[in-house]
């Protein structure tokens, strides 16, 4: 079962529950709504815990937002706050912007990996990715699993150098190496059906992602993505830092099979081109 997707059952479970209960307990209950945007946030928690060579060590479960674990308020859930950390749109040159123009909704739906059953990639891993991850770091490896669609990737962190004809893979040809406490994994030869949104943010062969992991205390990490494109950017774009908290509970299975989606898209795509 996915994560969140007994939301719809639990509303129903809320209104019989509040439709059964005297007026002035539903009052009550008003003054402190389930879906609060007020999350309680885990505390700091102490100090990142550190591998044998001194760098931090990433290794726990993560989930996205402040709560640390399963929940359906959506404030909580949230990775950033744009009041806070703004984040800058894409700059697309005027052909790529155009071709972003002329998609429909059911382009946006063709071209995401989930309908398509394909891993998201990088940096989908990251940024496309609302379900938990769990990483683990030794000296020399870093190691992402993730809940959403059981991808997973292993990182070598030190400091070589990208393979000189790297072969096209979703996740590209990845390096990783260190900057103080930060660790940055750089990444090239991505493959092109990856998108970096759901909203058509297509990509080039020659998109070039770099992701900066920290991890500034016990509870929490922040990943913070850049992406260089020069055939369809016309400057590099730089994401708003996203929070991951820690939680305490394993990944669930998390497959895509059977996939009907695509063909039933594709018939509605070409009904709409009047083909």
């Amino acid at each position: 079962m996915k994560r969140f997707g007994v939301a719809a059952l639990w509303a129903l479970v809320i209104a019989f529950v509040a439709a059964s209960v005297p007026a002035f307990s539903q009052a009550k209950k008003e003054e402190t709504p389930v879906n609060a945007k007020r999350a309680v946030r885990l505390p700091a928690g102490g100090p990142a815990p550190r591998m044998a060579d001194g760098h931090p060590d990433f290794s726990g479960v993560w989930f996205a937002g402040a709560a640390g674990g399963q929940t359906f308020d959506s404030g909580a859930r949230r990775q950033f706050d744009p009041k806070v950390t703004p984040e800058e749109s894409p700059s697309f040159q005027p052909w790529a912007a155009a071709k972003i123009k002329a998609m429909t909704s059911t382009d946006y739906e063709l071209g995401r990996a989930s309908v398509n059953c394909l891993p998201r990639g990088t940096p989908g891993m990251v940024l496309l990715n609302p379900y938990p991850f769990q990483l683990v770091t030794t000296p020399g490896q870093f190691v992402q699993l993730n809940e959403l669609n059981n991808n997973w990737r292993v990182v070598p962190t030190d400091g070589r150098h990208h393979d000189p004809d790297p072969d096209p893979g979703f996740l590209g040809d990845e390096v990783g190496r260190w900057d103080g406490d930060a660790l940055i994994i750089d990444s090239i030869a991505i493959d092109e059906r990856t998108w970096n949104s759901f909203t058509g943010w297509f990509h080039s062969d020659q998109e070039h992602v770099i992701e900066k992991f920290t991890r500034p205390d016990l509870n929490h990490l922040y990943v913070q993505v850049t992406i260089e494109d020069p055939k369809v950017l016309t400057k590099a774009w730089t994401s708003a830092p996203h929070m991951w908290t820690l939680g305490h509970e394993k990944l669930q299975e998390y497959f895509c099979t059977n996939n009907q989606d695509v063909e039933q898209l594709k018939a509605l795509k070409s009904k709409e081109s009047g083909k």
